[in-house]
């Protein structure tokens, strides 16, 4: 599961990179009951934060890279943004924004493993990222797609120091590996890989990629609002067993995200 614990390759933000700020708002509103903060300077502004239930749960921002698709970015807790980005290197990733500093806030930097998955680092300052987890209408979960899961556990285990654990896939189709901070027990497992071909990865073009699994009190009636509000599916509402009712859906913008209502917990 995924805390607010302060706690080094944990899950401590995300944000949405959008071209259209205010249908984005508008959309993730209707499907997670988020309600939108814009900057100080109003709707103009170049982005802002997401609440539910008044908790920061995760941030907007203006897509501007030349090229880019709209997508979730994932930021793992690090206590040294730059000896990570040393590490990224040594491990065969890129850098693609080096590490600066947000005011007083921390310190963040953004990467690119060696297929090409997007991920970043944040090393807090007097800002641990977001104040909502593992809770309806907020991040329970990560997972990245990606045709080398070999190759991927070796690289995140080199920079972040993860645990692994395989659970065989129903059908013959592989494991998939399920991730465990380091040091820390399986029962804070905060995230997971899945092996595709890169058939199977047309969002971007073959390139592995990360989204973020939200939690919700009812898998249905969010994938109702997901395409009432302009949203596609690309699989689901289906249920797995021992995980919850899930599907794997689309903004209207072209971000993937999960939505999950999980099993009960004992």
């Amino acid at each position: 599961m995924i805390t607010t614990d302060p706690v080094p390759g944990v899950p401590c933000w995300l944000d949405l990179g959008a071209p259209d700020l205010p249908a984005a708002a508008a959309f993730y509103g209707a499907v997670l009951g988020w309600q939108y903060e814009a900057m100080e300077g109003g709707e103009d502004m170049e982005g802002g934060m997401f609440r539910r239930d008044g908790k920061i749960v995760a941030g907007l921002g203006k897509l501007t890279e030349e090229g880019a698709r709209s997508a979730w970015m994932i930021y793992y807790n690090v206590a040294d943004a730059d000896a990570t980005t040393q590490a990224v290197e040594k491990a065969g990733g890129t850098v693609r924004v080096a590490p600066m500093d947000l005011d007083e806030w921390g310190r963040m930097a953004q990467f690119s493993d060696p297929l090409g998955g997007q991920f970043a680092v944040w090393q807090p300052g007097t800002n641990g990222g977001v104040e909502l987890v593992d809770a309806p209408g907020s991040l329970s979960w990560t997972e990245l797609y990606t045709t080398d899961a070999e190759g991927a556990k070796k690289f995140y285990g080199d920079v972040f120091g993860w645990s692994y654990s395989d659970m065989e896939l129903p059908g013959g189709g592989g494991a998939y590996t399920l991730i465990t901070p380091a040091g820390l027990p399986e029962e804070r497992m905060q995230g997971g890989i899945m092996p595709l071909s890169k058939e199977d990865l047309a969002l971007t073009g073959g390139k592995p990629y990360w989204h973020p699994v939200f939690d919700v009190e009812d898998c249905d009636a969010a994938v109702a609002k997901v395409t009432e509000n302009g949203g596609s599916v690309q699989m689901g509402p289906m249920d797995a067993e021992d995980v919850g009712r899930l599907a794997v859906c689309v903004d209207p913008a072209g971000a993937d995200f999960v939505v999950l209502k999980p099993v009960a917990k004992s």
